[in-house]
């Protein structure tokens, strides 16, 4: 369905719900609502839907600019997927891989690179200490845990620092966290670490492809998940309309957008954190919730595609996969399509490096990155046949990917404003989530909670 049949004209509306955000998290709670037969508008500030999820036609085939994997253990997004339409297939990772550091190119087989005795002893300890840490945390509570306030009074980095002391191995570990979070150890508190991999399954999990968090991939984009559940929604989902107020008083909430104001009994607000404190709130939100949303920033994430004639790495007996401490990139993953038909490298640029990437010149943030994917698969990939990079801290209405994270002090001091209703203002987003907080599954979670929430308000008042 194409985007421009979705609502956008301007309107005043009346709704049971009214949900800003039309990402996973805020079209599922629609969902669920309008199947319990609630009126529902879906406010989405973009010029179509999908949040953190994008698809783009790149060499004659939709490849993903965002979130893009199915992991192992994500129940509902794989029934989504089914229950949709929307095929999926494993991502590839068969042959070897390579790691690059200290200007050395080296190949292994396996999910760890290949390190000296003393390094694999040291990043198995590490492991198996960060699995009893995060195991220890009550599910889903974390702010329950009785070390709570030391664990969130220190950094990963600290933490790090004194379990795992090789360099070879302290860069492994450092390339991950910036992967998975976009950021850097030293901008993770050690709860919301910990609490992170107690949602996903652990560390491993999260960094893995088979049985891990990247096992498949769909056909087309992800975003097709959120044009199809969009499609359902019809005239209930109104584009281009960014929220900027949103009021409460005795009879329900008005929230205002650009093009668009709704009267509504309830408003769930699906976006992270950071965005949804850009909206002004009469009366204004409890300070401690108001602190929340300065004090989570987002991950810092750049895509980059590189597509070629052939898969050339394949043929040369390579996954696709690759590690490396040099140059913008951090990780490598091979982004051919299903059909054989497009044949790409993926690569993230993440952290520190991605903050600083867009300030150079187009052409040069492109010759380095192609540089470093040369110097690990050869000069073939020095020349694509097209190069597409997608830099998520400069999307207005996202400021970052793949998730807002929380530094030292703030997951004890507001956390317990990350999922509480404030009046008749409900939270979702995947940085809500009790599982698989940051990834698409998360979202979904959070949203069918977050209408459970208001669904169960509003029978008591029918």
């Amino acid at each position: 369905m194409a985007q421009g049949s979705f609502v956008s004209s301007p309107s005043t509306r009346e709704a049971d719900v009214v949900i800003v955000g039309a990402g996973l998290a805020g079209l599922m709670a629609a969902r669920s609502l309008v199947k319990g037969g609630a009126r529902v508008v879906v406010l989405e500030a973009r010029d179509r839907v999908g949040g953190r999820t994008l698809g783009r036609d790149i060499g004659g085939r939709v490849l993903d600019l965002g979130g893009q994997w199915l992991g192992a253990g994500q129940p509902r997004l794989a029934r989504l997927a089914a229950d949709l339409g929307v095929s999926t297939y494993l991502t590839h990772h068969a042959g070897k891989k390579i790691l690059l550091r200290d200007g050395k190119l080296s190949t292994y087989s396996g999910t760890i690179p290949s390190l000296p005795l003393p390094g694999l002893l040291s990043l198995e300890l590490a492991l198996r200490k960060l699995d009893r840490l995060s195991n220890k945390l009550p599910e889903g509570e974390a702010l329950s845990a009785a070390d709570a306030d030391v664990l969130d009074g220190q950094t990963l980095e600290a933490w790090a620092g004194r379990l795992i002391p090789r360099q070879d191995v302290r860069e492994l570990f450092d390339a991950a966290i910036r992967v998975v979070f976009g950021a850097e150890a030293r901008d993770l508190s050690m709860l919301y670490f910990l609490a992170y991999l107690r949602a996903g399954g652990g560390l491993m999990k999260l960094v893995e492809i088979e049985n891990g968090a990247q096992e498949r991939r769909f056909v087309g984009s992800a975003q097709e998940l959120s044009i199809r559940l969009a499609a359902e929604l019809r005239d209930s989902v109104v584009l281009s309309a960014p929220c900027r107020r949103i009021e409460q008083d005795g009879r329900g909430v008005i929230v205002t957008s650009d093009n668009i104001t709704v009267r509504a009994r309830r408003v769930i607000v699906a976006v992270p954190p950071q965005l949804a404190g850009r909206i002004e709130y009469r009366p204004l939100l409890p300070v401690v919730r108001d602190q929340l949303t300065a004090r989570m920033p987002m991950g810092s994430t750049v895509k980059c595609i590189a597509v070629y004639d052939r898969p050339f790495w394949r043929e040369e007996g390579l996954s696709g996969e690759a590690v490396t401490s040099m140059g913008p990139l951090s990780v490598v993953f091979d982004n051919c399509t299903q059909d054989g038909a497009v044949h790409s490298l993926l690569g993230f640029v993440v952290g520190q490096k991605a903050r600083l990437f867009s300030e150079s010149p187009e052409k040069e943030r492109r010759d380095v990155v192609l540089g470093s994917l040369s110097r690990m698969f050869g000069d073939k990939a020095r020349k694509p046949s097209a190069y597409v990079e997608f830099d998520w801290s400069t999307e207005e209405w996202t400021r970052g990917c793949p998730v807002g994270i929380m530094g030292p002090g703030v997951m004890t001091s507001s956390g317990r404003a990350l999922r509480a209703p404030v009046g008749r203002i409900h939270w979702a987003g995947t940085e809500t989530a009790r599982e698989w907080t940051g990834y698409m599954e998360g979202a979904l979670e959070s949203g069918e909670r977050a209408a459970a929430e208001v669904a169960e308000l509003l029978a008591e008042k029918a």
